[in-house]
């Protein structure tokens, strides 16, 4: 991207794409597009583990405003960017990001939706929420 005299690279996750087509023993990256201007990669090979004590946090992901996959990325060679890992957790993703760790959010595409989803019906209750009660801080105090 260029601004003025000055340009800068500008990394985006365009999406995802779900499937045995893209599955590989290790991440895999191929050059799909380049004009000069821009490079688009696709990358392979991520896999989305699932975790029965993160079901809550695929199931705010599920009912939040946009079911989202996180890819964390790192630099590599001191200064490119490259894909570290897929994840549908909301505080994975945020915990990458408060160590200043590039974290994009893509649209979750529909057959990891229907997965995570049957995930989480089967191994996530949600809890009643419980009304804290209030200290009579006061009583406390005028017995001295």
């Amino acid at each position: 991207m260029q601004r003025g005299r000055w340009s800068f690279i500008d990394w985006r996750v365009v999406g995802a794409v779900a499937g045995q087509a893209f599955a590989e023993d290790e991440p895999k990256c191929a050059l799909v597009h380049s004009d000069g201007q821009r490079r688009q990669y696709q990358w392979s090979g991520f896999h989305l583990t699932l975790y029965k004590d993160s079901a809550e946090s695929y199931w705010y992901n599920l009912v939040g405003k946009q079911p989202s996959l996180f890819v964390i990325c790192t630099a590599r060679d001191g200064h490119e960017m490259a894909p570290l890992m897929v994840s549908a957790k909301y505080d994975e993703a945020a915990a990458f990001m408060e160590t200043g760790t590039k974290v994009f959010a893509t649209p979750m595409p529909p057959e990891v939706y229907r997965w995570l989803e049957d995930y989480v019906l089967h191994n996530y209750e949600p809890q009643e929420p419980k009304k804290r009660r209030r200290r009579k801080w006061g009583v406390e105090h005028d017995q001295s």
